[in-house]
């Protein structure tokens, strides 16, 4: 499907209002590390490179560090010697939306359960979150970006907003683990989802369900209690703590529950333990730590959780679409209407998608929000289902012609718009659109996925951001333009 059919003259005096989905309405505007470890405090550049909206406090003594106080929303940041030294209560007390991070060096606690690490090391509990550090595979300079980030995903699924979120649910007892692959997750969804990690079988119950025991879920009602409905992924180790042992009964629990009461989340067992395969006709089994496991993780996610591609499998799972775009989309809801049997047996396919909520939460993914929010409570089948989809997706491509992005006044329709606009507009009014992923949402809209990607994790200031974005957006005018060509 050529976008061209689509492309309108922009009308002024019809114009839709581009609203980003924003995921975390609280934002980390300042983080405060205390720390004997010179590379930690190094790292604070890189922090500020790659979150340049958080402001950076390096403090020097317990005393200011326990007498800390912003009314901001905060990550507090500490080494294992410093988290012996101040007063978390008073932290807590004067900082309302503060969460207390520790980085430890310890090889003991990089493996160790909540429960145990409190017991040899009790200074570890008075933290919200505990990453591994090292000076070579978790370097403080590459996790602390992830780390403030994780921070703020936290502090936001727990006290602010009951908008319908997404969330990457991360179970592991280990923050080794959390450290080698949480920089690479935020790499890949942006600005699109949250993360929350549990370390313990009760606490994961808590936020899917919110019972303390797998007997208090209600079928009737679980929907309502707890976080499930919200998870788009689950991404577990097999062995992890349910009551006092560590073992796999808790990863083999979980999955159980999840495919009973969510079908529709992928879960992703990060192990290597024999244990887990006897799950994998419903679970991606991933081998974690072996080499390109990562890799092969990353293109999971990509493929099934509406990151990138919307794949339609056959009933032997082979991939006999991949749907980049809406416009994609579009052409194959054209080929399901066909009257021919590859056409019904596409449809087929398409409502065993639409039953499991794929289409809505690719479209969310995608930018699409409002047409994500009225298909998703709907149980269409058949060739309706297919009208309804075609009838939404339409619209929402010809509203997308009169739906600027304005930048300090500027609108915006075309992608020439938007790098013309890159030349003039100062600096400081385009930053913000690429902390929050406002560029890349208006062009998975337009249907400029591959860009929208490249853009994702670009971050920074200055007329060094400027020429980045500019430089990223020419070469795909470019390569668009070719690709327009050939058709």
């Amino acid at each position: 499907m050529q976008k061209s059919r689509f492309n309108l003259n922009p009308d002024k005096k019809r114009e839709f209002e581009f609203i980003p989905r924003v995921i975390n309405p609280v934002k980390i505007s300042h983080a405060a590390i205390f720390s004997a470890e010179e590379q930690i405090r190094n790292a604070s550049d890189a922090l500020q490179e790659n979150m340049p909206w958080v402001q950076v406090a390096i403090l020097r003594n317990p005393l200011s560090a326990s007498n800390y106080t912003s009314p901001h929303a905060s990550a507090l940041i500490f080494d294992d010697v410093a988290l012996n030294l101040v007063d978390v209560e008073r932290i807590r007390k004067n900082n309302t939306d503060a969460v207390l991070v520790l980085l430890s060096s310890n090889p003991a606690i990089h493996c160790s359960a909540p429960s145990i690490a409190a017991e040899r090391f009790p200074y570890t509990s008075k933290a919200d979150l505990v990453f591994a550090i090292n000076r070579s595979e978790f370097a403080p300079e590459t996790i602390l970006p992830a780390v403030v980030r994780c921070a703020e995903d936290r502090l936001n699924i727990e006290k602010y907003s009951n908008a319908r979120r997404f969330i990457f649910l991360i179970v592991d007892d280990e923050p080794r683990w959390f450290s080698q692959f949480l920089p690479l997750l935020y790499t890949i969804i942006g600005q699109r989802a949250d993360v929350m990690v549990t370390r313990t079988y009760e606490e994961t119950l808590r936020f899917l369900f919110g019972v303390a025991d797998e007997a208090e879920i209600c079928n009737a009602s679980y929907r309502e209690k707890g976080h499930g409905d919200d998870v788009i992924c689950v991404i577990t180790d097999i062995f992890f703590p349910k009551g006092d042992q560590l073992s796999s009964e808790a990863g083999r629990a979980l999955c159980h529950l999840v495919k009973k009461y969510y079908p529709r989340i992928p879960i992703i067992i990060a192990s290597k333990a024999k244990e887990g395969d006897d799950l994998k006709d419903f679970a991606f089994i991933m081998p974690k730590g072996d080499i390109g496991s990562l890799e092969i993780l990353k293109n999971y996610i990509y493929d099934f959780t509406g990151m990138r591609d919307f794949l339609i499998q056959d009933k032997q799972g082979a991939i006999c679409h991949r749907v980049k775009d809406i416009y994609g989309l579009f052409e194959v809801l054209l080929q399901a209407e066909e009257n021919s049997p590859e056409a019904l047996e596409l449809t087929r396919l398409l409502e065993k998608y639409g039953r499991k909520d794929y289409f809505s939460t690719w479209l969310y993914m995608h930018g699409f929000r409002e047409i994500a929010d009225k298909l998703r409570p709907r149980q269409d089948r058949g060739q309706r289902m297919v009208t309804t989809l075609k009838r939404f997706i339409i619209r929402e491509i010809l509203r997308m012609n009169y739906t600027p992005l304005i930048i300090d006044r500027m609108k915006i329709f075309t992608l020439r718009d938007l790098l013309k606009s890159l030349h003039i507009i100062a600096a400081e009014k385009i930053q913000h659109f690429s902390d929050n992923d406002y560029f890349s949402i208006w062009l998975d809209r337009k249907g400029y996925s591959e860009l929208a990607e490249e853009l994702r994790p670009i971050h920074g200031s200055g007329v060094k951001l400027k020429k980045n974005l500019a430089d990223i957006i020419a070469k795909w005018i470019k390569n668009y333009e070719e690709m327009e060509r050939k058709i």
